[in-house]
């Protein structure tokens, strides 16, 4: 099966968690934030051959070569059997992120004929952590044309990202992998729901369980031709202000989460698409019969190139996004909070002033300085207000949020399918473990490991710990009884996570 793996490093020193580090006394940054002047501003040196670029993913025709790159060069699986299939419309929505820095597209190109070999990208990001507010950088894409992995091109591409982040007043970054490297904060296991059973089958992704027929094994995964929950529809533009205060309270709960604002929650999931174009994301929200939005669910596709098979040439997967639900909370406040009506215009320029992090520029300092500042306005910011992390949550309440998870997940798959996926993807970060095994979701062979650089914290738990295997895989499982940040497992019924972070 095919997993979200990122490219492994090795070789570069880097300010990141070592092993053995004493986890309660190591929470923060590892090295300080430096004025931009101190940052080199020559770019690393490449072999002879190669120069470094900066790619506009604006123009049409450069954003054509790294979907080309990607295509035929990216992650596949270890059979070589699947290489993941994003298409323009992907890339582009990911990488022009609200924020979103041109110096951070980084691309390598051959001198002689300007092909472009090499990427890496990044995608500013507000992250908590704890009680801890950064301004990261997410590291995604990275990726070398597969005749010139001998030539060491990775680490320099992910130090000269790095010093373009660095210029930029950005100190932190986030980063995935399914290797182990020094030293990761969270790890997460990759789940799948069958959709399409027989294809799945056929392509090699899944296998019929002994003794099962092939009918039988269709007919297990079976859904209902409609959706159950009274209000659901798709998003509007118009939701986004109710949608950013209710995900922002959900997201809150976890130990380590994105903060996004209404104009990253409007860019992520409500942008208009053209009738003749399949959309790359589906949002959905659930109305109550009051006008509150009480649920919100979001998907992406992300399908794969089948390499060689005779029959198939694309394996359509659908990746579990964000969601968020009022179940969660208890009922008083739940209530109180989804049904809080979207103030008017002219409310809003009033309420909504700016944000700490502009503030802060405003009064003159520098971007680097402003690095542990938040960008949401303080409107935004006090939706967070009074929400109990979630491993503090009593047995009723995780209760409560597992059965209208399952309503809403099993709601997510009956649209899924309808949309003509073969399998939905998800990992064990968010609440998603109160769910997988009711909606008959797999485990796969696949982790994802969290990394992040230049800030040391103790391992999150990543969801895993239902299965014998996973204990060992876990960096969270041992320090659990060494640090209070890290909750002992709980009972496989209500099992959760605190890693709120999803990484397309």
């Amino acid at each position: 099966m095919l997993s979200r793996r990122r490219h492994q490093v090795r070789g570069t020193r880097n300010p990141v968690k070592q092993l053995g580090d004493h986890e309660a006394a190591s929470t923060g940054a590892i090295e300080p934030n430096v004025p931009p002047e101190l940052v080199s501003t020559k770019p690393l040196p490449l072999p002879a051959d190669f120069e470094w670029v900066t790619i506009d993913m604006e123009d049409d025709a450069q954003l054509s070569e790294v979907y080309h790159l990607l295509t035929h060069h990216y992650v596949e699986d270890g059979e070589a059997t699947m290489r993941f299939k994003y298409s323009p419309a992907f890339l582009r929505w990911v990488l022009h992120h609200p924020g979103y820095d041109k110096s951070w597209h980084v691309g390598v190109r051959v001198k002689s004929s300007q092909k472009l070999v090499a990427f890496i990208a990044g995608i500013p990001q507000e992250l908590r952590i704890h009680d801890s507010v950064l301004q990261v950088t997410e590291i995604n894409f990275l990726c070398v044309h597969k005749l010139l992995r001998s030539k060491r091109l990775a680490p320099v591409l992910i130090k000269e990202v790095t010093r373009r982040c660095h210029k930029s007043g950005i100190f932190q970054a986030i980063y995935t992998a399914g290797q182990v490297l020094p030293t990761p904060i969270s790890c997460a296991r990759y789940y799948h729901r069958t959709l399409h059973a027989r294809k799945l089958v056929e392509v090699g992704f899944s296998s019929v369980p002994r003794g099962m027929s092939m009918a039988q094994h269709e007919a297990r995964y079976k859904l209902p031709e409609t959706t159950s929950l009274p209000g659901l529809r798709p998003m509007q533009t118009r939701d986004v202000p109710a949608v950013g205060r209710l995900l922002r309270r959900y997201m809150a709960r976890f130990d380590m989460a994105p903060r996004f604002s209404d104009a990253e929650v409007r860019h992520l999931f409500a942008q208009a698409v053209p009738l003749d174009t399949r959309p790359v994301t589906w949002a959905y929200v659930v109305e109550r019969h009051d006008g509150a939005i009480t649920d919100f669910f979001s998907f992406y596709s992300l399908p794969s190139t089948l390499l060689g098979h005779e029959q198939y040439d694309t394996l359509e997967a659908a990746y579990l996004f964000y969601y968020a639900t009022d179940a969660a909370f208890d009922d008083g406040a739940a209530q109180q909070s989804a049904s809080t009506p979207t103030p008017p215009p002219a409310q809003q320029a009033t309420d909504q002033t700016i944000s700490p992090y502009e503030a802060a520029r405003q009064r003159g300092q520098a971007a680097w300085q402003c690095s542990a500042l938040s960008r949401l306005s303080p409107a935004e910011a006090a939706d967070e207000a009074d929400v109990r992390p979630w491993h503090t949550e009593s047995h009723a309440s995780r209760e409560r949020l597992k059965a209208r998870l399952c309503a809403l997940m099993n709601d997510m798959l009956v649209l899924a399918n309808k949309e003509g996926f073969d399998v939905v993807n998800c990992l064990t970060v968010l609440d998603n473990p109160l769910f997988t095994h009711e909606l008959k979701f797999g485990p796969g062979d696949g982790f994802l490991r969290f990394y992040l650089f230049n800030w040391r914290i103790a391992p999150i738990a990543g969801g895993m710990g239902s299965r014998a295997d996973e204990d060992a895989l876990d960096p969270a499982a041992a320090s659990s009884e060494e640090n209070e940040h890290v909750p002992r497992p709980l009972p496989p019924s209500i099992y959760g996570s605190g890693n709120g972070i999803v990484m397309v």
